[in-house]
């Protein structure tokens, strides 16, 4: 009796609760320029794999690239004629020094205020200025200058005010400053309301041609043009370039910032001096990171190591701690205000961890449903207001839709201020004016806001923003969004090739680093470390190739992903390269960012036969299907539908043909069959 298997295929992959769950994404990946790449890449000597980023980031010819590489090649134009209230700006600093008038800094309470604040008192104090500073309480006052703080400075003397960070959209403390007969200059990068204040000057890159390499600096960036072309003035230049430049690149960064145009170029010389910094403040802080050791700094060490510990104190407790950590020379105070901004950092984690822990169960165990409304408005009494914009960060991750996240001011639970963050599609600063009817103060841009409102607003504003939602998303927008660059094999993945995307950094906002995806892995060894991350042992490996290929192992790590433990054995995986130092040894470390299932021609699916283990699949050969099945020994069983004959091997090259009516390979291929008719 012929008793060779019958091979049918089997039913598609459909979502099951027993199967382990994975984050659910959507994966954007840009459209290959094969051809276009590997021309770039002959001519640069860079991988095809990277001038396919370059090209994917608008970088599209050799010359592009070149400046690319080494931004300082590029001739930068006089700030004085980009700005065109830089002179009067200048002059009335320069007047107000040689006069010794008194200067006052307001700033704000985020990184970038606090670093813009510090830079300008070591440059004004630098050079001979009487110069203090306020900042507003973030508690009890809010963003900005404000009339109290106009009025303190001029009981206290002052003669002219320099707002860092802010100020573009406060008319009437300016107004009420220059009634009182003080100068104000407005240094600040935020969006230009319709009518600008009556400032004696702004500096505001949003007022300068689009074209500028000076319209994407945060308002540490315009600090530090303000204070470099006043050194310059003073012919002090040299003494003061490389300690404005650390500060520059510490606030911009931890701002988020876009790094483009002179973001990027002076990032890039500001990194080279941060590890050896001449700022007793910075060496403190990179003390307390556990950062000492490091010759090179990333901007993600920046990113998620320093600038936390800055932002922290400004969301938990008095700027004054950053200020007077970043203006000290005395090696003492600076350790003592950096081991403050550590105590605070991990008050800001704990109480971050807690929110974000009572925000999930809040919303998955109430009624409602963001998938369905498009967007969610979370409120609970308790939280930090200081913290609850980084919560939202999170859930925006976590649910793939805008939040809007608050918590009551008073006891009696009248008022409510929160913070919003957003997905790409959702601009968040219309969405609040939408809503501007029935708040009592709102504010923001496209990615994130602020806002306030009475508790009794609480469904009106949450059907206002249902509906401004429905009309901005579709269904296919709420879920998170990975963006990749290109495909890559894993065997590509090493330190060599590292080195080449080390040549393309700094990355950071709207320049982000490469992404590169890989189908088919699987997934060896998993585990979970830390505080809810995984970390993985992957490799490729393909039945379907004609080349029956095992490619070699990377470590991996998710962050943040302790909760999808474990992962399937195969996944198609997107990914950031890294590198990872223990013990002397440097190694190529793969940082993921999404995961899916892969389509089953290429996977594989596990299963056990005789006490071991196995992997199958099926595969379209020669215009019919193709069973393959893997032993440990990764010899690959492979027998063509309909037919008895197949072959066992390695490679194509050196398998041999067997007859698969035999009984241990009759079962073997039955159990295979069982096992894809299973998934």
């Amino acid at each position: 009796m012929d008793r060779s298997p019958v091979l049918e295929l089997p039913v598609s992959r459909s979502s099951s609760s027993s199967r382990p769950a994975i984050p659910d994404q959507r994966w954007n990946i840009f459209a290959s320029q094969a051809e276009r790449a590997e021309q770039l890449a002959q001519t640069t000597g860079l991988s095809p794999l990277l001038t396919q980023v370059l090209l994917n980031r608008g970088i599209e010819t050799p010359e592009q690239i070149r400046v690319y590489l080494d931004p300082d090649s590029q001739e930068l134009p006089s700030p004085l004629e980009d700005f065109p209230d830089l002179p009067i700006s200048l002059e009335l600093l320069i007047n107000a020094i040689n006069q010794r008038q008194r200067i006052a800094i307001c700033g704000d309470y985020d990184a970038d205020g606090m670093t813009s604040t510090a830079l300008l008192l070591r440059a004004l104090r630098f050079l001979g200025a009487r110069v203090d500073y306020a900042i507003p309480s973030r508690m009890n006052e809010g963003y900005g200058i404000n009339e109290r703080i106009v009025e303190d400075f001029h009981d206290e003397g002052v003669s002219l005010i320099l707002t860092v960070d802010n100020g573009i959209a406060a008319h009437k403390p300016i107004a009420r400053a220059r009634e009182l007969g003080l100068a104000v200059i407005i240094t600040d990068h935020h969006d230009l309301p319709p009518i600008l204040p009556d400032a004696n000057a702004i500096l505001n890159p949003k007022l300068i041609a689009e074209t500028s390499p000076y319209r994407s600096m945060a308002g540490v960036g315009v600090a530090y043009v303000l204070a470099l072309s006043l050194a310059q003035s003073f012919d002090q230049t040299r003494e003061l370039r490389d300690i404005l430049l650390e500060l520059f690149t510490l606030g911009t960064i931890a701002d988020l910032a876009p790094l483009l145009g002179v973001n990027r170029r002076w990032v890039k010389r500001g990194l080279q001096l941060l590890p050896k910094s001449k700022l007793a403040g910075v060496q403190a802080l990179i003390q307390v990171a556990g950062l000492s050791g490091e010759k090179n700094l990333k901007p993600e060490a920046i990113g998620f190591r320093l600038g936390p510990r800055i932002n922290a104190v400004g969301r938990l407790a008095d700027p004054q701690i950053v200020i007077e950590l970043l203006i000290t020379d005395d090696d003492g105070v600076a350790l003592e205000q950096a081991m403050k901004c550590e105590q605070i950092n991990k008050q800001r984690q704990q109480l971050c961890e807690q929110i974000e822990r009572d925000a999930i169960e809040a919303y998955e165990h109430g009624s409602l449903d963001a998938k369905d409304d498009r967007v969610l408005l979370l409120v609970q009494p308790g939280w930090h207001h200081g913290v609850i914009g980084i919560v939202a960060s999170r859930l925006v991750e976590r649910y793939g839709v805008p939040v809007f996240i608050g918590t009551y001011e008073d006891e009696a639970q009248q008022h409510i201020r929160g913070s919003a963050r957003s997905i790409p599609e959702f601009h968040v600063f219309e969405a609040l004016e939408f809503c501007k009817d029935l708040m009592i103060k709102s504010g923001g841009h496209k990615a994130a806001g602020g806002f306030s409102f009475e508790a009794s607003q609480l469904d009106a504003i949450r059907s206002r923003l249902r509906t401004f939602a429905h009309q901005s998303l579709k269904v296919e927008h709420l879920k998170p969004l990975v963006t990749v660059d290109a495909q890559a094999n894993l065997n590509q993945i090493d330190l060599s090739f590292y080195t080449q995307i080390d040549a393309l950094h700094p990355c950071g906002m709207e320049n982000p680093d490469p992404v590169f995806w890989t189908p088919n892995v699987r997934i060896s060894d998993q585990k979970l470390i830390g505080k809810g991350h995984l970390k993985l042992m992957v490799c490729q490996e393909d039945l379907a190739a004609d080349e029956f290929s095992v490619g070699h192992k990377l470590t991996a790590i998710a962050w943040r992903w302790g909760e999808y433990y474990p992962f399937p054995k195969y996944l198609d995986i997107a990914y950031r390269v890294r590198t990872n130092e223990w013990n002397g040894d440097v190694s190529v470390q793969l940082e993921i960012i999404g995961v899916r299932l892969p389509s089953q021609s290429g996977s594989g699916v596990e299963f056990s036969h005789s006490q071991r283990n196995y992997t199958c699949t099926i595969v379209e050969r020669d215009n019919t299907q193709e069973l393959r099945i893997r032993n440990f020994k990764g010899e690959i069983l492979a027998i063509q539908k309909g037919q008895r004959i197949g072959t066992l091997g390695k490679t194509p090259q050196t398998s041999k043909e067997i007859d698969v009516s035999q009984p241990q390979f009759y079962h073997l291929i039955r159990a295979a069959m069982q096992a894809l008719e299973n998934v």
